[in-house]
């Protein structure tokens, strides 16, 4: 019996301690020569491979679909489907734990989790293992900081002010607490305190605010854990305490901040958002935004879920800002459009600004010269960088009146280059977030009837999806340098989420559909008889998959530092589960990758 059988490595994790030694009691080793064919295709599988030493080549008609290393298994559809429908070769001498099918068939009656790993259909597949993470619950919300929670701005008052001036100040900040400066003191001062002041002592307005405010100020610091708040205010009875960080004030936490960290802030952040009095007001919020993405994916909130809160957040931010910035004769003419994965709804970890301005009518130069350069620098300046391509406010191009933008479009069309296909994938994505939103429709019906009929302009824009290879997954280091990274990572976005996207573009504009987001193109495609039903799931699945795997690496960048790695994956850091998911989308990219170039001779383009 091979007790050093690792029943942590998935699927075998789901098994209870009884089925693992069931399994134990079962398996085998077997011995592969360099060269086997251990199944090809038509092949009854009578045994689940687990590989332990070695490397199995995946071929599909005799091209290198993957490379299985340790830990890895093969091959499930043969075991549950039926047969092989690809060949198994061992690449080099390899020992495997063979694990009887009838076995593995008892158990994937018996174990539904289990039996989410030999699913036929990615999408399947992902939900079961979606819903097998394990979201971190009130523990680690208590060992949170406090600087992660939301909290309101730090006001602070001269003790000499009146009450009814403080009363103000605190309703223009939308704040219901506030800190008093009296003689080297520091008090605090609720909407509360104010109200009894007035309605029950009838005190009058003139009355100093140090006189109804309190000078025993709970503190926190920034950097306490939240259980350590929470033990404060337990103790004094509050439903607050103050804030510090360098030993300043710098707000305060309440316990519906508490409470957001364990629902998320998504419910908090819009009302900041849309208290913000000016650009400075907008920063801190915006901060929460991205926070707020890590304590979703924490929560085990699927990415899909995610990336709608945070564009719903984001476009939120982006209206607030325009308010604020845009001088009367731009709200009056303009447009404010968003575009990229934030155009789509398909934003999570903040990346470079997409954005764009679109005028109904002349506005004065210098208006719209402040503009541009206010908006795009608020954005930065809140950790939005600048887009490599310039696509943003800031650049003349992008932000233009309607006619000059259409005669633009239809430049691009005449074009016919690489830069000129990708510029109008950008703005095809294009979403009105703020002013005269048809503007926006305006440009892309007068975008798809300059594209009606061009069949070759339409094969050359869905051309761009041979941009980036979509690489076999495995162990051998060649494989991984098709993406143009080291050979220890694969870049996701290139490798997948890329080639889904854009293509479901390009048919979307092919047959004049105008929904932007990825999911709604894939739909309404659907429905028109480009694909089936089946296959445009296992396409959803899989760039869920891939959105799922670059969030992860995104939000490891961002721990780590190292920003330029925030969309590679590393396979070898992979469990073999994952890897066998991640296997299952690149395989359903190369599948319609192939649809796309049969559809649209994309062999003509060389």
């Amino acid at each position: 019996m091979p007790s050093a059988f690792d029943a942590s490595n998935p699927p075998f994790d789901r098994l209870t301690q009884e089925e693992i030694a069931e399994l134990r009691a079962a398996i085998d080793i077997g011995y592969l020569r360099p060269g086997e064919a251990v199944l090809i295709p038509g092949q009854k599988a009578e045994h689940l491979h687990v590989i332990i030493k070695g490397s199995v080549e995946v071929r599909d008609n005799g091209t290198l679909d993957a490379v299985l290393g340790p830990k890895d298994s093969f091959d499930s559809r043969a075991l549950v489907h039926g047969a092989a429908g690809e060949d198994f070769i061992a690449a080099e001498e390899t020992l495997c734990y063979l694990i009887p099918r009838g076995l593995v068939l008892d158990l994937i009656a018996r174990n539904a989790a289990f039996a989410a790993f030999f699913y036929s259909e990615v999408s399947a597949k992902l939900d079961a293992f979606a819903g097998a993470r394990r979201p971190e619950g009130m523990e680690s919300v208590l060992r949170a900081r406090v600087r992660e929670a939301s909290r309101g701005p730090a006001l602070m008052i001269e003790g000499s002010a009146s009450i009814a001036d403080a009363a103000q100040r605190m309703q223009d900040a939308s704040i219901n607490a506030a800190y008093v400066r009296d003689d080297g003191r520091i008090g605090v001062v609720t909407g509360m305190n104010l109200a009894k002041a007035v309605l029950l002592q009838r005190l009058p307005h003139e009355t100093p605010v140090r006189e109804v405010c309190h000078f025993d100020v709970i503190a926190v610091d920034a950097e306490d854990f939240i259980f350590e708040a929470l033990l404060l205010m337990t103790r004094h009875t509050k439903r607050r305490v103050a804030v510090r960080s360098g030993g300043d004030y710098t707000g305060f936490l309440e316990d519906i901040h508490i409470l957001g960290l364990v629902a998320g802030n998504s419910q908090l952040i819009p009302g900041r958002i849309d208290r913000a009095r000016s650009v400075a007001d907008l920063a801190a919020p915006a901060q929460d935004i991205q926070a707020q993405v890590e304590r979703l994916h924490r929560q085990g909130v699927k990415v899909e879920q995610i990336a709608e809160i945070t564009s719903d957040l984001n476009r939120r931010l982006f209206v607030r800002l325009f308010d604020l910035l845009a001088p009367a004769s731009i709200r009056d003419h303009g447009c404010l459009m968003i575009m990229g994965s934030e155009g789509r709804g398909e934003q999570t970890v903040r990346t470079d600004q997409d954005n764009g301005l679109l005028l109904g009518a002349p506005v004065p130069e210098a208006d719209l010269t402040a503009f541009r350069e206010a908006f795009s620098g608020a954005l930065a300046g809140f950790g939005f960088p600048p887009c490599p391509g310039r696509v943003m406010v800031s650049n003349p191009l992008w932000s233009q009146p309607l006619d000059g933008l259409v005669r633009q479009l239809r430049l691009w069309i005449m074009e016919r280059t690489p830069e000129a296909a990708m510029n109008l994938a950008i703005f095809f994505d294009a979403v009105a977030v703020s002013g005269r939103a048809g503007l926006v429709t305006e440009a892309k019906q007068a975008m798809a009837e300059a594209m009606r009929g061009e069949r070759a302009l339409i094969a050359r824009f869905a051309n761009l999806v041979e941009t980036f290879q979509t690489p076999a997954l495995g162990v051998l280091s060649t494989l991984m340098e098709k993406v143009g990274v080291g050979s220890d990572a694969i870049d996701i976005k290139k490798a997948g989420i890329f080639p889904i996207v854009h293509g479901m573009r390009a048919m979307a504009m092919d047959r004049g559909i105008l929904v932007t987001s990825t999911a709604g193109r894939i739909e309404a495609l659907v429905e028109a008889g480009a694909f089936s039903a089946a296959f445009g799931r296992e396409l959803l699945s899989a760039l869920r998959v891939f959105m799922e795997y670059r969030l992860r690496a995104q939000l490891e960048a961002v721990r780590r530092g190292t920003l330029e790695r925030e969309a590679l994956v590393e396979p070898g850091e992979l469990s073999a589960a994952d890897r066998d998911i991640l296997r299952d989308g690149l395989r359903i990219v190369r599948q319609f990758r192939e649809m796309l170039r049969n559809r649209y001779a994309l062999a003509a383009f060389g």
